[in-house]
């Protein structure tokens, strides 16, 4: 499946119906986790991490659409730094504040299940600005925000600096693309 180039305002990319389901992803990202050194159990464990930070309120396809396009998830992805204030930005959801487990596999689920849940709140926060809708009407802007802090409603790929194609990519990533 080859990823299409959606921009343009929120209405411009798939509707939630659109979406596959949320093992039906998990599973079609497997091997992109296997292949960045997670062991079986790093694997289950974003599972588990998943299932218990949606409860925060956000969709689980979601939170793993986040954690694939930030680093596939890889548990021991390093940490990068915001330039200016030296901000750890690290972890599966590579968020502000999060220094994760750089290098490392074999993480404890306490470990794994911390940084998704600092990435989902911090996503949270976001979507609650945008509303706090079901809807891609509060969550396409809220990815435009968490890539790159602001958003300019009339284009989502107006990356102000950030990644240009971060929400298309995630659209993407929701109805069933795997890179």
């Amino acid at each position: 499946m080859a990823p299409q180039n959606y921009s343009g305002p929120w209405q411009n990319f798939p509707s939630i119906d659109n979406w596959i389901g949320f093992e039906d992803m998990f599973n079609r990202n497997k091997p992109s986790m296997f292949a960045t050194g997670d062991t079986g159990e790093d694997v289950g464990r974003i599972w588990n991490a998943i299932k218990e930070c949606a409860k925060i309120g956000v969709d689980e396809r979601v939170i793993l659409a986040i954690i694939m396009q930030e680093s596939h998830g890889d548990v021991g992805v390093q940490t990068t730094y915001s330039p200016g204030d030296n901000i750890p930005t690290g972890g599966l959801m590579q968020c502000g504040g999060c220094a994760g487990c750089p290098g490392q596999h074999g993480v404890s689920q306490e470990a794994i299940t911390d940084m998704v849940r600092k990435g989902t709140e911090h996503f949270k926060g976001n979507l609650t600005a945008h509303g706090d809708k079901w809807s891609g009407e509060s969550i396409y802007p809220a990815l435009r925000e968490y890539n790159s802090g602001n958003v300019n409603l009339g284009d989502l790929s107006d990356g102000r600096g950030a990644t240009a194609s971060y929400v298309s990519d995630i659209a993407n990533r929701l109805t069933g693309w795997v890179n």
